[in-house]
């Protein structure tokens, strides 16, 4: 890796971890940038996740406040999450790397749909009657977006949001910081996972992880102020370059 590379990863670390903090499609920023720089793709995916902890715990502690409260229902959805991160970890690792570069490009696609639609999808879950706890359909869908978040992530918290928004009576901040702390949920398991099993490049994950860290502090407090439609069209733009590099 040139210096120059190392200055664009650990930008893109800054930026995914400020994004994750807000909306939660960092990954359509860092692992782009990864491909571009030469990286396989399993690689990339595997050293980002890792990576993007840290900027994780920022995002968590930036919205510590909206979290009071939440206790008991996060205790449940964090299970969901954590199995379904070891399940789509697993997936990874097993699935043959052909299965990834084909599999990857359908989830970019997807996550970059919901990017665009997630003002719609909040609008619509506005004017739903919601309960306190979620019942065993939330779990359920949260430990689907569990294994969408180990086997690749981007977008997760998009997921998540409108999962939790048809689902809970409960204010866009608090469902804000609840996905988060699902979020970093999902990424410490399999970041645990593939520490112990897989192949990790050390420097892509230092860079992100110094990057994704002051992005998280930085999104938690200030993430508010970016125009969301500009916001939206970045990570669509850079899910749209992660596609053409895939599929090239």
């Amino acid at each position: 890796m040139t210096a120059w590379e190392a200055v664009a990863v650990f930008a893109a670390g800054v930026g995914a971890g400020g994004i994750n903090a807000v909306v939660g499609s960092g990954s359509l920023i860092t692992f782009p940038t990864l491909l571009a720089v030469g990286y396989p793709p399993i690689v990339a995916n595997v050293s980002n996740n890792i990576g993007l902890v840290p900027g994780g715990v920022t995002g968590v502690l930036g919205y510590r406040a909206e979290l009071k409260g939440q206790r008991a229902r996060l205790t449940r959805l964090a299970v969901a999450s954590v199995v379904g991160s070891l399940v789509g970890g697993f997936l990874l690792l097993r699935l043959p790397a052909q299965a990834f570069n084909v599999i990857v490009p359908v989830l970019i696609a997807i996550a970059c749909v919901l990017v665009v639609i997630q003002p719609r999808v909040a609008g619509w879950i506005s004017h739903r009657r919601r309960s306190e706890h979620g019942g065993p359909w939330l779990w359920l869908g949260v430990f689907g977006a569990g294994m969408y978040g180990g086997y690749f992530g981007a977008a997760q918290g998009v997921v998540l949001i409108g999962l939790m928004g048809v689902f809970l009576d409960e204010e866009l901040q608090r469902l804000n910081a609840a996905k988060n702390l699902l979020s970093l949920l999902v990424n410490f398991t399999a970041a645990v996972l593939f520490v112990l099993i897989a192949e990790v490049d050390w420097t892509v994950v230092a860079l992100i992880a110094v990057g994704s860290a002051i992005g998280g502090f930085v999104g938690a407090r200030l993430g508010r102020r970016i125009p969301a439609p500009i916001l939206r069209g970045v990570i669509v733009v850079v899910g749209i370059a992660a596609i053409v590099k895939l599929l090239a």
